[in-house]
């Protein structure tokens, strides 16, 4: 498996299987060159399209200094249960380090029981300690 993070349009195009849209260039783009913004992306030997990817938006307080927030994560139905998932959130997570950040959150939906794996066997934690509100615009 190789993963390298995504630098163009094209390549996050190339990746819209996985997310839940299709990804709009201009949208692709603001993201790309947005800073603080990473998108991995995962591909299988010998396959010329991603099976996984993982997006991360590094956010800083000015008491508290930075850290990664782990915006998605998602591996492709077939390539499931095969540490791709705990990959990506494990190079994601090497990559916060080296930026300096402090830790990693990510919130999951209750229930997931896929990602809750991937997320704990990449050593994240559950602290039972937050709920998720929402607003809609």
């Amino acid at each position: 498996m190789d993963i390298h993070r995504a630098t163009t349009v094209a390549e996050v195009v190339a990746a819209e299987h996985l997310f839940d849209n299709p990804a709009r260039p201009e949208w692709a783009e603001r993201f790309l060159t947005a800073a603080g913004h990473h998108l991995l992306l995962a591909y299988a030997q010998d396959e010329g399209v991603p099976v996984g990817f993982v997006s991360g938006v590094e956010t800083v307080h000015p008491d508290k200094g930075t850290e990664m927030f782990l915006y998605e994560l998602a591996v492709d139905e077939p390539y499931r249960r095969r540490g791709i998932g705990r990959a990506l959130v494990e190079r994601l997570a090497a990559l916060a380090r080296e930026r300096g950040c402090y830790g990693m959150w990510v919130g999951v939906d209750a229930g997931n029981d896929v990602a809750l794996a991937a997320y704990r066997s990449a050593g994240g934690k559950d602290d039972d300690s937050c709920r998720v509100l929402t607003w809609e615009f």
